[in-house]
């Protein structure tokens, strides 16, 4: 099986990536992805989705959701966006909370984060800032940039976690640290503004 996957990978992705116009490789690539696929493979699968070879709405679910129901975390995230966008679905904000629940419980950094605003939104949930903050901790502790910048919003409101604008700066900085330029305007903010002494 990892022959065919490699045979197909190499065939697609120098079809797509490199922009050979070679025919043969290209099918023989689609083949292989297709005979992986009739086997169940979740690597083809997702290579599959990743490649953009399936595209109508409704092969991309149905996909998603066999990869899902595996226990991709991957695909279980880019569920639970669908619902909560209305993307090939109907617009579910629980739904969407289930399925990012599941990716998040497994570490996925993207769904903690999705998390965290659907609480702090009450999307699909009931509103629930310190909730929310617990899941926008876990995706800021991998490295979320985004969630790090949200955090040190929520300490500097007081918003789900108790004000403390020493912790708000922390996490505005670390956030501006890993390349997020608004997380440094803020850092920035938050010495001139609210941490100076009067």
């Amino acid at each position: 099986m990892m022959k065919v996957l490699r045979r197909a990978l190499i065939a697609v992705t120098s079809a797509f990536s490199a922009e050979i116009a070679v025919a043969d490789d290209l099918q023989d690539g689609l083949t292989a992805f297709t005979l992986a696929q009739a086997d169940g493979d979740a690597t083809v699968l997702e290579k599959l989705l990743l490649l953009g070879v399936l595209d109508d709405d409704a092969t991309v679910l149905e996909k998603r959701r066999l990869l899902a129901d595996q226990g991709d975390a991957d695909a279980q995230f880019f569920l639970g966006w669908m619902y909560e966008n209305g993307n090939g679905v109907i617009k579910d904000g629980a739904e969407a909370v289930r399925w990012y629940r599941l990716a998040a419980d497994q570490g996925n950094a993207f769904a903690q984060s999705r998390l965290g605003w659907m609480y702090m939104d009450g999307n699909g949930v009931i509103k629930d800032g310190a909730e929310a903050a617990r899941w926008f901790r876990l995706a800021a502790d991998q490295g979320d940039a985004l969630a790090q910048l949200t955090l040190g919003l929520m300490y500097e409101s007081g918003n789900g976690v108790p004000r403390d604008l020493v912790t708000a700066h922390m996490w505005t900085n670390i956030a501006a640290a890993n390349g997020l330029k608004p997380a440094a305007y803020q850092r920035d903010y938050l010495e001139k503004q609210q941490m100076t002494p009067e």
